[in-house]
């Protein structure tokens, strides 16, 4: 294969990557630009699961793979406030990431997303639900979403997609990168896969920005490179499923309750995350054919049900330096007891210390939006805190949402986000590798559409501004 030269190579076209380019674009930048993605086009991005039934495994998954990332596949919601989507405001503050946020939600807006804005029509109501949370020692958190919708949300990235193709931007689908290519302490350009063999691509500024997926690729090449990290979060919690009819106000008033507590007696940090009314429960496969349990929201195809996780936060400290293997060792676990399935239980048979039956999921008001789950018992799998941390967290919701803790309530595991290896930089996302920069979930400091989306468009500029100099 012969090699490639360029200004500027992206490993991930996620919204990190793919706001960075548009950026670079709006500034009326000349720089050539490469985008390396290991999935597909969006408009080829198919999961075989709505023909078949079930999940069919497939060597890389068209839902957390491809042009637009995992996320976008998922709900497609936006999260207005800078106080959702991980700590990049304290990296460059408060008042630029919420200027961000607005100029970047004006893009979304120019290509197509629903110009309606959830959770903030009614005030009085909103008041009374964050009174309840107070009650049962929860936060509310304040977010207007925009919510784009999944199929929705394929229809604007494809724009997105079509835009940056024609304005010039290089995409390399079905491209894997596998390494950086490193002169000392300063970084050359990466060197990459593909159905016809390996290559390098040598660039001025390598950008890494390859999401949740590509966390723990990213963790290894800063270990291989000495690029400075620290390890960081990591999310291990459950997907819960209720009917609409228990979640309704909150549904009607908010969309989505972003709620947070440190409940007794361990004082982790719990919060609900990615709440899908009227959705649908939907498995993800990563590297080494681990499944994991996510979210979907249509527009206009809605179910009787609506789910969202609730996931407690992990940080650890010195010896231990691998907070992404453990969590994906309970996810492997809780894989094995379902035979390579997302596991399913009650809430009551969990209080009940008791495993659920097939049998006993028919005889619900409540039936599982994810057929192919396997009853059975995720506790078994669950380290003790995080189940503990999550039992006394539903617990406290119940005084919020009455009947959110009832004994059919569904739990779906494992639950899993892969936000670790924060990796040091100053605000203009220099690292200590030369012109190797890191953007997105992957760097740690972002988490959701939005935030990732906000950090690409800053990136852009600083690479614009560098150029004009």
């Amino acid at each position: 294969m012969q090699n490639k030269q360029t200004d500027l190579v992206i490993i991930g076209a996620g919204p990190a990557g793919i706001f960075t380019a548009l950026e670079l674009l709006r500034k009326g930048s000349r720089r050539s630009m490469i985008i390396v993605e290991k999935g597909l086009p969006v408009e080829k991005r198919h999961c075989p699961k709505a023909q078949t039934g079930r999940c069919m495994n497939c060597p890389s998954c068209a839902i957390t793979t491809g042009f637009s990332g995992a996320g976008a596949f998922s709900d497609g919601k936006l999260s207005l406030s800078y106080e959702v989507g991980g700590d990049l405001p304290q990296l460059i503050g408060e008042d630029l990431a919420q200027e961000t946020i607005n100029y970047t939600d004006e893009i979304y807006l120019s290509f197509g997303a629903d110009p309606h804005v959830e959770g903030v029509s009614d005030p009085t109501a909103v008041k009374e639900i964050r009174r309840k949370a107070i009650q049962a020692g929860l936060k509310l958190v304040d977010c207007p979403i925009r919510h784009l919708g999944t199929e929705k949300a394929q229809e604007i990235y494809h724009a997105i997609e079509r835009h940056l193709i024609e304005n010039g931007v290089e995409i390399l689908f079905s491209t894997e990168c596998e390494n950086l290519i490193l002169d000392g302490e300063r970084c050359c350009g990466v060197h990459v896969r593909d159905k016809n063999g390996e290559y390098d691509i040598f660039a001025n500024h390598t950008i890494a920005a390859t999401g949740r997926r590509g966390a723990d690729w990213l963790e290894k090449i800063c270990a291989e490179h000495g690029i400075a990290h620290e390890p960081g979060t990591v999310d291990i919690g459950v997907r819960v499923e209720v009917r609409n009819e228990i979640m309704e106000r909150v549904n009607n008033v908010l969309y989505e309750s972003k709620l947070v507590g440190y409940p007794k007696p361990f004082k982790n940090k719990v919060r609900t995350f990615c709440q899908n009314p009227g959705g649908f429960v939907s498995q993800e496969n990563y590297d080494n054919d681990l499944a994991v349990v996510n979210g979907h929201s249509y527009k206009e195809l809605k179910s009787d049900n609506t789910n969202l996780a609730i996931l407690c936060s992990h940080n650890f400290s010195e010896p231990f330096n691998q907070p992404i293997a453990y969590a994906q060792k309970v996810g492997e676990l809780t894989n094995m007891l379902g035979d390579g399935h997302i596991l399913v239980q009650r809430f009551g048979d969990i209080l009940d210390g008791k495993r659920t039956w097939q049998d006993e999921l028919k005889r619900s008001n409540l039936r599982p939006s994810l057929p192919d789950a396997v009853a059975g018992d995720i506790t078994a799998a669950m380290p003790y805190r995080a189940m503990i941390n999550i039992i006394n967290f539903i617990q406290a919701v119940d005084t919020v949402v009455p009947g959110f803790a009832s004994e059919e309530t569904l739990l779906y595991s494992p639950e899993l986000k892969f936000y670790s290896n924060r990796v040091k930089m100053d605000a203009h996302f220099k690292t200590n590798i030369e012109n190797f920069h890191c953007l997105g979930d992957s760097s740690g400091w972002t988490r959701g559409l939005m935030m990732a989306s906000v950090m690409g468009v800053l990136m852009g500029r600083e690479l614009a501004a560098s150029e004009e100099k």
